[in-house]
Formats: structure tokens, C-alpha cells, sequence
């Protein structure tokens, strides 16, 4: 069998605007809504669609070359929003992610909890 998400729905306070922070951090591009969802194309494969909603705070994870997190460190830096190594602290400033290689965990403006990291989990 095989499976693949096509799309994750997460509410937000302002789906338009979480889409454009979520676009902006992640170097990827928002073209505006389609009806009430305002969806973010993450891979061929893949969207991530804010719709606005009572947030219901989430954790989604992904797995990332060293380019793309030098780009993604360097644009949290730039905005002002903390980061951090671990899910407990998410603001402790450090790169350095359990599974090796370089991660982080950053908070975006309602609550989700977003992972970057070049490596992945052990099997």
C-alpha cells in the first residue's frame, strides 16, 4: 500500500495571514485563498491549507536540506521569532536537534509547532 498526505487543514485567527507567516519562514510561496482555505503548496504532493477557525494548537515536522535551513534560520532571525532545539524550550536559541544534524522548533502566531531538521528520525 501506499499512502501520501495530500493536505493538513489548521485553523487560524487569520488564515491569510498565517499562511503568509508559514510561506514567508519556510521560503515557499502563497498565491492567496482558494474559497474559505488559505493554502500554502509545500511539495509536489502536499499543501498545507489555514482556515480561519479557534486554533487548536498542532506539531508538524519536516524533514529539510541544509540549504533550506540555513535559508529558514536566517528568515526567523531576520523576523524576530525565537526558536529552540528541543519542544519544551522552543525558544532556547539552539540548532542542534536529537537526531543529529541541525533542527529546530518554532511557534507560529497561534500556537502550531513547527520542526525543521536535516536529519530524521532513527528507525
Amino acid at each position: 500500500m501506499s499512502i501520501t498526505i495530500d493536505h493538513v487543514l489548521l485553523p487560524a485567527h487569520d488564515n491569510e495571514a498565517s499562511a503568509r507567516f508559514f510561506a514567508e519562514i519556510m521560503g515557499l510561496e502563497y498565491v492567496g485563498p482558494d474559497r474559505h482555505f488559505a493554502p500554502v503548496r509545500v511539495s509536489d504532493t502536499f499543501n498545507i491549507a489555514f482556515i480561519t477557525a479557534p486554533p487548536v494548537p498542532s506539531h508538524l515536522g519536516f524533514h529539510i536540506s541544509e540549504a533550506d535551513f540555513v535559508g529558514i534560520l536566517s528568515r526567523l532571525q531576520a523576523a524576530g521569532v525565537p526558536y529552540g532545539n528541543d519542544p519544551r524550550e522552543p525558544t532556547n536559541m539552539r540548532t542542534d536537534h536529537p537526531f543529529g544534524g541541525h533542527g529546530l522548533f518554532f511557534i507560529d502566531p497561534n500556537g502550531h509547532l513547527f520542526e525543521v531538521m536535516t536529519n530524521r528520525r532513527p528507525e
